[in-house]
């Protein structure tokens, strides 16, 4: 608890990450719980926590910011798109009606579906990351939890209008955050911040 009080004021607050919904919601996660045991004490530093095969954890400001621009209310549907154990949804979850969870990786989504269990407003699917999961859409937020070059049409399709959608974008070696919105069908992405995202 001290350390996630630590994380708090020195990463979020002091980078622009103030709306006090969202510092509740980190406040009310334990990060601990989403990675390698032998990583808990070190999971709250402000870099990526990695869980293998390229995966891994991004930093608690690059989904601080991503909350900030999304401005997620308490009627929203979500999807988390590549969100590994779970950590993300389960920030996200604390500020939303509901979350789908979307993983490829098997074990992965098996860590999630473990870690999550006591959320009653999270649903894990494994499945395809470019796929999204349209069955339980349109969603009113969209957090792609890592950096894609560009956002495919299945997920772009799966948005509600007026709804937001936040990714990383990989443009080489350099990293940004990127927030896209979907009105009358048309669908635009705008960066927001330059971060490194994994």
């Amino acid at each position: 608890a001290q350390m996630r009080d630590h994380m708090i004021v020195s990463q979020l607050r002091t980078c622009d990450v103030n709306d006090p919904k969202v510092l509740t919601a980190f406040r009310a996660i334990p990060r601990e719980a989403f990675v390698p045991a032998a990583q808990a004490s070190t999971c709250y530093h402000d870099r990526a926590v990695p869980f293998g095969n390229g995966r891994a954890l991004n930093p608690p400001l690059v989904l601080g910011r991503m909350l900030i621009e999304a401005a997620p209310k308490a009627t929203d549907r979500a999807m988390v798109i590549g969100g590994g154990t779970g950590y993300s949804a389960a920030v996200l979850a604390q500020l939303v009606q509901s979350v789908v969870l979307v993983e490829s990786d098997a074990g992965l989504a098996a860590d999630a579906k473990k870690a999550l269990s006591v959320y009653t407003n999270i649903t894990v699917i494994e499945g395809g990351l470019t796929d999204g999961h349209g069955a339980d859409g349109p969603y009113d937020v969209i957090l792609i939890d890592g950096a894609v070059e560009e956002v495919s049409a299945a997920i772009i399709d799966q948005l509600a209008d007026d709804g937001r959608l936040l990714t990383g974008v990989a443009e080489g070696a350099v990293g940004r955050l990127a927030i896209g919105r979907k009105a009358g069908g048309v669908f635009g992405l705008i960066d927001f911040a330059d971060m490194d995202v994994t």
